[in-house]
């Protein structure tokens, strides 16, 4: 309508025409831009289409002829196909190159009769300015592949690193080292080619391997003709650097190196104090009753292997026994921290600030291995020994049935009571709870307890297979490695099965499950492989998080502990995993306690810490291993075969 007004004003007067007799514009546009009779539009597209709305139909021909671009500078038509639609009410004129920057044009209607009736049009021009030309990024790649934008691209050799960059305009000749960057920071190589359009970015030395780098091109860029660059950023992921970090060595001596090394968290982070385990490296006063269970297999390790004496050895259980027969227990349990110096509870959650039976199956399996070990006709080790019975005497297992149940509870506080109610289910990691339970001669509990309590819940049979192997029991694909270990540390599952499972042929399945899924790498982590697995719970770059071969459980952190530790289950594929780990890996995740807890390439992230439960299973499963020192100590208890007979265990076949 508006510019109905304004060609009918424009019609001269003296002609006496009729208004009606005139082809009315409804709009002109540059794409979606409205264009007016008035001033000079700016910005357009340089790849802008135009288009002409008219009120009434419109004679094809004389309309095509009468619509024209002219370059203002130039006075030329740019050529440009006109194209109508089947009404005769619209056309559009597209330009058949892209027109050219920050240039003046108009677009032009002549005077004449244009109307497929016969009206006329007093004619009309539309001036406009197109945009600014920018600096475009026609294609880029990465040592010869075409980048897509869309992923990071993977396993980028570590030490050869070159973009190869065209541009639309030819660059300045100006330093060009300022605009282009590498995250983690590196210097760079950059030439051009003779016009300017072509650049090469190579990295001046090898990269860190496994390890996210983004190339960062500055918005400052500029081309000569003066044109901005937006700017643009790229990950990509280095591959791994294949070179050993250390010498070779035999497999024997990697074995024990890697127990020595340890041994040594055990040895040398136990709290002053207690000489119990800390929860972690740097945990000031917080020791773990489960992780000191552990503690308590490695140093007996550590005295069989000639790390320590067995009098330095002796002493060490000394302050253990005699600081545990003193600490706060709750109905005999202890709870999942303890304060190292006085033997207080420090609460692991807010209402877990009491008895925690499954850590304390842990410790208390650590403490019949122990006793097992101790020489009676020593007077020392003998009034050890009486010390450990009296304390494995004292847990008040069937007061965990709460009230006669047949479940054990995990959690009990003097404060909150059974708030947690957290019955101990099985398939798990509890299942040395339901066995140590049935150790117990001054606190029985029935069979029936373990058959209905952790054998009895839905989810406790399986026997479905996940990449080609059976698993007898619990969560499919088998969850967190640590449930074939922490169960497993004393307890012997080389022919061990009950009515539900052959605990070997559950173990092993578990851990091939796990192996099998980093082969597989069905969610596209870096460096998965046969040589690098293990999923199990660990430090993680967001805190501490179970991980297991499922989705959402998955996040790309290994864990050495879980492939070290299955080591009498997969023997072949666990000592792969210690060559990749200390070889290749070695400068990364081996520290001064042995391998660190868990990294993840995909994040960037390389753990620094060291955890009690996952060093321990590391150095008691590789000697189980070995030698079987803790399968045969623990087993040789006359309580262990008391609840194997009570439970329907037996030593069969594999």
């Amino acid at each position: 309508m508006i510019f109905s007004m304004l060609f009918t004003l424009a019609c001269k007067k003296d002609k006496g025409n009729n208004p009606t007799d005139i082809i009315q514009l409804v709009y002109a546009k540059a794409g979606t831009t409205s264009l007016s009779i008035n001033g000079q539009a700016p910005s357009i597209s340089v790849q802008a289409a135009f288009s002409l709305k008219w009120a009434s139909a419109f004679d094809a021909s004389k309309m095509k002829a009468a619509v024209a671009i002219i370059d203002e500078s130039t006075q030329q038509e740019i050529i440009a196909e006109k194209t109508v639609d089947e009404n005769n009410l619209l056309i559009q004129i597209t330009p058949s190159q892209p027109l050219t920057w920050e240039t003046a044009y108009k677009l032009i209607v002549t005077e004449g009769t244009l109307g497929k009736s016969g009206e006329t049009f007093p004619g009309a021009q539309f001036r406009f300015i197109t945009e600014k030309g920018s600096l475009l990024m026609n294609n880029i790649t990465l040592n010869g592949t075409v980048l897509s934008g869309q992923t990071a691209p993977r396993d980028v050799t570590y030490d050869h690193v070159q973009f190869d960059i065209t541009f639309s305009e030819a660059l300045t000749d100006n330093d060009l080292s300022a605009y282009f960057t590498m995250i983690p920071g590196n210097n760079l190589n950059i030439t051009t080619s003779a016009d300017k359009k072509k650049i090469t970015v190579s990295s001046a030395a090898p990269l860190a391997y496994y390890r996210k780098h983004t190339l960062i091109i500055s918005n400052q860029l500029t081309a000569a003709n003066g044109f901005n660059f937006a700017g643009f950023r790229q990950d990509f992921y280095t591959g791994l650097d294949s070179t050993d970090k250390f010498p070779l060595i035999s497999d024997e001596q990697l074995l024990d190196l890697v127990q020595h090394q340890t041994f040594g968290f055990f040895w040398d982070h136990a709290h002053p104090v207690s000489g119990l385990i800390r929860d972690r490296k740097g945990g000031g006063d917080v020791v773990t009753s489960g992780g000191s269970g552990f503690g308590l297999m490695a140093l007996i390790i550590g005295i069989e292997r000639g790390f320590i004496t067995r009098d330095q050895g002796v002493e060490r259980f000394t302050k253990i026994v005699n600081f545990l027969a003193l600490a706060e227990r709750f109905h005999g349990a202890w709870p999942h921290w303890l304060n190292g110096s006085t033997g207080k509870v420090i609460p692991f959650s807010q209402n877990d600030n009491g008895a925690d039976l499954v850590e304390t199956s842990y410790l208390a399996a650590g403490l019949v291995t122990l006793r097992q070990y101790l020489n009676p006709s020593v007077s020392a080790e003998i009034q050890l020994i009486d010390k450990i019975n009296l304390m494995l005497n004292d847990i008040e297992w069937s007061w965990f049935t709460r009230g006669g149940q047949n479940v054990l509870y995990w959690h009990w506080s003097p404060s909150a009571g059974w708030t947690m109610n957290m019955p101990v289910k099985g398939y798990n990691e509890a299942l040395i709870t339901y066995f140590m339970a049935a150790t117990s001669t001054t606190f029985p509990v029935d069979a029936a307890v373990y058959h209905s309590g952790w054998a009895g819940s839905s989810y406790f049979i399986n026997g479905k297979s996940f990449y080609g192997y059976t698993l007898p029991l619990g969560f499919d694909y088998g969850g967190p490695l640590f449930f074939a270990h922490y169960s497993f540390l004393g307890l012997n599952p080389t022919n061990l099965t009950d009515q539900y499972a052959n605990y070997w042929e559950q173990n092993t399945s578990h851990s091939l499950i796990n192996w099998k899924h980093s082969v597989v790498n069905p969610y596209n982590n870096i460096g998965y492989s046969a040589a690098m697995w293990g999923l199990t719970a660990s430090d993680d770059p967001d805190g501490y998080a179970v991980h297991e071969p499922v989705g959402g459980a998955d996040n790309g952190t290994i864990s050495p502990t879980a492939a070290l530790s299955s080591m009498p289950y997969t023997p072949e594929h666990s000592m792969n995993a210690m060559r990749f780990f200390y070889y290749k890996l070695g400068d990364r995740i081996w520290g001064e306690y042995g391998f660190y807890d868990a990294f993840n390439p995909k994040k960037d992230w390389w753990a620094d810490s060291y955890l009690a439960i996952d060093q321990g299973p590391i150095i008691i499963m590789i000697e189980n291993y070995r030698t079987q020192l803790c399968w045969n100590l623990f087993m040789s208890a006359p309580e262990t075969q008391a609840a194997m007979e009570k439970l329907g265990f037996s030593m069969g076949k594999k």
